[in-house]
């Protein structure tokens, strides 16, 4: 997420950092380099030279320029300028009045995750105890209500779709009907979306608004898309009107431009982010939180978050005493792997972590997979007793799961070596030790 921008900011601040005292003109060049960056991270440039005006002007106070860490005073100035710039402190406000039926419309250009955002929104909402069901709008893509009842199929939504020769706003009116009829309490409506945006879409958008009066009217982006997100957010609050974005694909190769421009031109706020491809990977916009990411300086709540959604606490509690037992075996280690992986790539949960985000892990996100091959390949006997490993066991297991003796090998080592650190801290020595996962086979 942003990783080219967090580098350009990161390369900027070293110039400021490194001096013990910082002049007007050292300020200016350092100011330079972020200017630069935000540019070539397609960030509007009306907001960049507001944004850098705001910094210098703080920067050159008397405040910073005696202060004794100058180059981190500028960079915390930095940091809560991008705060304001993405929203300010905590989370954005998300309105969403009951109804009878609520109605939440998705509105946005085809291929922005529409469809796929509908599915997430709706699991977001079923958490918070809402009784959720989608609506299928769009009438003119072959298959766009199919994938919508695939994926309500999966997440377990029903989904309402448009019969034959029936209209977007006909289908609307009676989605709304079987609503009050069935129990619903919100509809989420994915509407009609258009390789770029024309008169046609917004016309229908615009009776759709008019007629039905939906509570909420989220506008999906593609992050991926920089300025262009920003035209689209311009045009479509001033035909259809919106309530804030919901920003689309950040687990890709986003530049930032899009996320750091939106709120500050079209005056909406980013309300919901797309972090990945699951129909869970969802969650609410908070700017202090992402303004830590860019700023590299991770993002321990949400690395928190995700692990109290993910790990059963009761598992936990029960893995935690079997450590300090020393009762760890290759079934306990399988569960904790699996578990991990619910929470995403780790290489993403690792730039949460403040600092690891700057290091060059020399890390293989596929040597989970082995590793689980590996296991999945012993016996259940072996699994708990893995002193009966022989020579004949470890080449059959290398067969089974793809792998080779040499690796099979590796992961045993770390893991007896794993086992005697617990050992001694359930003897009281080693208290200071960190437990390491083997990821191994380097």
């Amino acid at each position: 997420m942003f990783e080219q921008l967090t580098e350009r900011l990161n390369q900027a601040f070293k110039s400021l950092t490194g001096r013990g005292k910082l002049s007007e003109k050292n300020i200016a060049d350092g100011l330079r380099e972020v200017r630069r960056a935000l540019l070539e991270a397609d960030v509007n440039f009306k907001v960049v030279k507001s944004f850098i005006e705001s910094v210098q002007q703080e920067a050159v106070g008397e405040k910073v320029m005696k202060s004794i860490t100058p180059g981190q005073q500028i960079i915390k100035i930095v940091h809560d300028k991008l705060v304001d710039l993405l929203g300010g402190r905590g989370v954005q406000s998300i309105k969403l009045p009951k109804a009878n039926p609520t109605i939440v419309m998705l509105v946005g250009l085809q291929g922005s995750g529409k469809t796929t955002h509908a599915a997430k929104l709706a699991v977001w909402l079923r958490e918070r105890k809402w009784n959720p069901a989608m609506v299928a709008l769009d009438v003119y893509r072959p298959a766009a209500a199919q994938q919508l009842q695939i994926l309500g199929n999966q997440i377990s939504v029903p989904v309402i779709v448009p019969q034959m020769l029936e209209t977007p706003l006909s289908c609307a009116n009676r989605s709304i009907a079987e609503a009050q009829m069935k129990g619903y309490d919100i509809l989420i409506l994915d509407t009609a979306g258009r390789l770029q945006i024309d008169d046609e879409m917004m016309r229908e958008l615009e009776e759709l608004q008019l007629r039905l009066r939906p509570q909420c009217v989220f506008l999906v982006v593609d992050a991926m898309t920089g300025q262009t997100a920003v035209e689209v957010g311009q045009e479509f609050a001033r035909r259809v009107g919106i309530d804030g974005f919901i920003l689309t694909k950040l687990d890709g190769d986003a530049k930032g431009g899009a996320a750091l421009s939106l709120r500050a031109v079209v005056g909406k706020p980013i309300l919901f982010i797309g972090t990945g491809e699951k129909t869970d990977a969802i969650e609410p916009f908070y700017p202090d939180r992402m303004a830590n990411r860019i700023l590299g300086m991770g993002d321990v709540v949400s690395l928190v978050e995700k692990a109290q959604k993910t790990i059963d606490e009761q598992e936990a509690e029960k893995m935690r005493k079997k450590l300090l037992r020393a009762e760890f075996t290759f079934s306990d280690f399988l569960k904790q792997l699996k578990q991990i992986k619910k929470m995403g790539p780790l290489e993403d949960l690792l730039k949460m972590i403040p600092g690891a985000g700057k290091m060059k892990l020399d890390f293989d996100e596929k040597e989970f997979s082995h590793i689980e091959a590996i296991i999945n390949s012993m016996t259940p006997e072996e699994r708990e007793n893995p002193d009966i490993i022989n020579g004949s066991r470890r080449k059959r297991i290398a067969r089974g799961s793809g792998t080779s003796v040499q690796q099979v090998n590796r992961l045993l080592k770390e893991f007896v070596a794993m086992q005697q650190m617990f050992k001694k801290m359930k003897k009281g020595r080693g208290k200071g030790s960190n437990i390491g996962i083997p990821f191994g086979f380097k």
